[in-house]
């Protein structure tokens, strides 16, 4: 009754073969989205071949890293020879006693750190060190901080590149001159700081500021803030002039004071340079040699000695130069820690414009 269709060969296939093969009267994948996601897109293994990252990175990367090594492989180097080195040679120096000048030397383990906790003199240098570096983070971070803010703020441009200048130029002067000069500023008989308590009716105050040990400490940690506290505060005067002017223009338009300002954008806007001041602080103050040796190369009776002229005193003039290593890593250990403290504290709370 009815025709019987006649299957040509190219339309007899087998149900998998239809995937593999669509014929003609295959309908075209819908355009769109939908048509995109339904593509088989290529494979991660493709992917990764076609950037050249499987079996290995391409020629050209390797080359380029190679390069890169070779730069820094110099700087590597002196940091190994003159850094990493030394670092451990002077432990090892600590754990001996040692005669610099006819070289015999013999191991004595930790016998030189136990000589530290017993000596007075060590303990009354470290009580030095860490006045001075309160006290300079007082001066040189607090206030410098304060003292760029004000100058920022002039609206007179002439002004603000003036007052910098004034504040800089003591930085300019070597520690050695600038101890000089205040050794004889703080001279009893003939120095200014007596004569200019006389002339304005304090002349009870004059005293012999270096001679005695209650004001000696304090009348060189106050050369050093002079001599130091224009470089801080031209330092801070850089990193406010990176905040954004249009900050302080909506909280002036918000009807926020100075000191608000001052507090609620510079202080947190300037975290990052404040952190890296008070490291540079820090190790400074437990580093100072030169003021020291100076002005009272740790006199009266050691009450100014610090860390690094007891070290210089203990090796240098006593021949214990094992002590004198000790104390040095003692140095290292300190200003290494605050250093990596403050590091992360200040990566935790880093700020991006």
């Amino acid at each position: 009754m009815f025709a019987q269709r006649t299957t040509t060969p190219s339309e007899a296939r087998v149900p998998g073969d239809a995937a593999r093969h669509p014929g003609p009267t295959a309908a075209p994948a819908p355009a769109g989205r939908a048509g995109a996601m339904s593509q088989p897109g290529p494979t991660r293994t493709a992917r990764r071949w076609r950037r050249g990252s499987v079996g290995g990175a391409s020629p050209k990367s390797r080359r380029a890293r190679i390069l890169g090594l070779a730069w820094v492989l110099p700087a590597l180097v002196v940091l190994a020879v003159f850094v990493y080195l030394p670092l451990v040679q002077n432990f090892v120096f600590s754990t001996q006693e040692w005669d610099i000048y006819s070289g015999a030397s013999e191991s004595v383990g930790l016998e030189n750190y136990e000589k530290l906790l017993g000596d007075e003199v060590f303990w009354r240098a470290l009580g030095n060190n860490v006045l001075y570096a309160l006290l300079s983070i007082a001066f040189q971070v607090a206030g410098a901080l304060v003292l760029a803010a004000m100058i920022e703020s002039l609206r007179s441009a002439r002004w603000r590149k003036a007052l910098r200048a004034i504040y800089f130029i003591p930085s300019a002067i070597s520690l050695t001159v600038a101890g000089l000069l205040f050794y004889f500023i703080y001279e009893p008989n003939l120095g200014l700081l007596n004569h200019l308590l006389d002339a304005v009716g304090l002349g009870f105050l004059a005293q012999p500021w270096l001679g005695q040990g209650s004001t000696a400490m304090v009348a060189i940690i106050a050369m050093s803030q002079w001599q130091g506290f224009g470089y801080s505060t031209l330092l801070f005067a850089v990193a406010i002039q990176r905040v954004p002017t249009e900050l302080y223009e909506a909280a002036a338009l918000d009807g926020v004071g100075p000191i608000r300002r001052f507090f609620h954008v510079t202080v947190p806007l300037v975290r990052e340079m404040t952190g890296l001041m008070v490291i540079i602080t820090i190790s400074g103050a437990f580093q100072v040699f030169n003021e020291v040796m100076v002005m009272t190369s740790g006199g009266p009776d050691n009450s100014t000695q610090v860390l690094a002229t007891w070290l210089y005193r203990s090796g240098f003039v006593q021949n214990d130069f094992g002590y004198a290593a000790a104390i040095a890593t003692v140095i290292f250990v300190v200003t290494l820690g605050v250093a990596l403290g403050q590091l992360w504290y200040t990566r935790r709370r880093r700020v991006d414009f």
